[in-house]
């Protein structure tokens, strides 16, 4: 594809057509981070060619890694955003935050979290797939720029939360990223060195809520204000308490603890907590609660058009 070799109907058919391409690769990890696939898919993403994928797990060689094809409602999911389908979001705005943020201690080191930014980027996939204008801005993770989708890659809380309000208007916002809590009160601008017997003395301070902020927005606060709770312990109290303290519309409450696999794996355990009360949603994929999520989204719009 990259290079216009047309020797099989495949390969002939994608270099004859001016539709527009999508790409769900599929191969064993070392294939895929090969330099010639990383650099031929470098160039074809420059082309305008969509990608969904790949995911990670295991493969059908028995390895264990990057390359694994993503499931085929992840790809259904892409090729309606390719396409512009409308949906039942159509006309409206959203925006979405993803991943951890990242607070330098100085050039080396820095405060994080082990968000992987999975959740966000799926319900970002979903706000699309359903005909949403959608703006993912996103901490720093690993993941790809899902297709058909504004992306804002930022570092800081800081930077998230400038980047929030510079996209603002939004009728929907999901604030899923994990932001830092803490910030260093003094970024040191040359790496602290190590002395023997010497234990250097970090200070922290608030980051700014973003989620807070938002809420707070009065002349252009979203309709709809989605939070999300990471919790340890008392999930559902905590998440109750902190929709109420934040001022947001709902709140997606999960449990993170290491027991959980939540950060960084591919399934989530929620609920959802509204003025109503909680709601206990079944252990699903991310992409299968992004979607319910969007779903429960569209019909607070409109009924009539889910």
């Amino acid at each position: 594809m990259a290079h216009g070799l047309a020797d099989d109907p495949a390969s002939t058919v994608l270099l004859a057509s001016t539709a527009q391409i999508l790409v769900a690769p599929a191969m064993n990890t070392a294939m895929w981070e090969n330099p010639a696939t990383v650099s031929n898919m470098d160039l074809l993403r420059s082309r305008g060619v969509f990608q969904v994928g790949p995911g990670e797990g295991e493969l059908a060689c028995g390895d264990f890694g990057a390359g694994r094809m993503v499931e085929p409602p992840e790809i259904l999911e892409a090729i309606n955003i390719a396409l512009g389908s409308s949906g039942a979001l159509e006309g409206l705005h959203a925006l979405v935050t993803a991943g951890p943020t990242h607070e330098p201690i100085d050039p080396v080191r820095y405060l994080a979290n082990r968000s992987s930014g999975k959740q966000g980027f799926a319900v970002a996939a979903a706000l699309a797939a359903e005909g949403a204008r959608t703006t993912l801005i996103t901490g720093p993770c690993a993941l790809l720029d899902p297709p058909g989708i504004e992306v804002v890659r930022v570092e800081t809380a800081e930077e998230m939360l400038a980047a929030v309000l510079k996209v603002l208007p939004a009728d929907i916002a999901v604030c899923a990223a994990a932001v830092a809590d803490w910030r260093i009160d003094h970024r040191h601008s040359m790496k602290i060195k190590k002395h023997a017997g010497q234990q250097p003395t970090i200070s922290l301070i608030e980051n700014p809520d973003i989620l807070a902020t938002l809420s707070a927005t009065s002349d252009s606060r979203p309709a709809l204000i989605i939070g999300f709770a990471a919790e340890t312990d008392k999930l559902v109290e905590n998440a109750t308490d902190k929709r109420r303290r934040k001022g947001c519309d709902w709140i997606v409450a999960n449990d993170v603890s290491l027991k959980s696999g939540v950060f960084g794996g591919d399934t989530n355990t929620v609920h959802l907590i509204t003025h109503e009360g909680s709601e206990a949603w079944p252990t699903m994929t991310k992409v299968e609660v992004a979607r319910s999520l969007v779903h429960r989204i569209a019909n607070h719009f409109d009924p009539r058009r889910v």
